[in-house]
């Protein structure tokens, strides 16, 4: 039997065999994952308000022990390790695509955070963290007497 390929719009080996293309799918272009952000790091969303950020994230199957949130010279810092036992799974999976085993993210914090205010919540696999702003400093305004 002859296959003969040939590239689709989509940069993808395509042959005139059904069977054939949608093993190369399959394989190589997961639909499940095309077009996805795909990676091993969680996803993050941050919003900034008058009182200071509010990061978001998505941490599903990580428990508190898990996550480690640290400052060093400006820069926050969130890891998590989640440490899977061998053996401790009997299921055999025939295809098996989350899985978190460590992370690292970091963030350079403006000089507007007050480092000492950060406090962390995790609650149905999201991970909050809260981080204020230092209270805005009024400029002394003082009224001199002439005499």
């Amino acid at each position: 039997m002859n296959l003969t390929k040939f590239i689709d719009n989509n940069n993808r080996v395509k042959s005139f065999d059904p069977w054939v293309n949608s093993l190369f799918d399959n394989l190589f272009y997961d639909s499940a994952l095309a077009g996805k952000n795909f990676s091993r790091v969680p996803a993050v969303n941050i919003a900034e308000s008058e009182k200071g950020y509010h990061l978001e994230f998505a941490v599903p199957g990580f428990s508190k022990e898990d996550v480690k949130i640290h400052v060093e010279n400006e820069v926050l810092t969130v890891s998590g390790e989640h440490k899977v036992e061998e053996g401790s799974d009997q299921k055999k999976y025939g295809r098996k695509e989350f899985s978190y085993t460590s992370f690292k993210r970091s963030f350079t914090l403006p000089e507007s955070v007050d480092v000492e205010q950060i406090e962390a919540n995790l609650k149905d696999g999201v991970l909050s963290v809260e981080v204020a702003k230092k209270a805005e400093e009024k400029p002394l305004v003082k009224e001199i007497a002439v005499k």
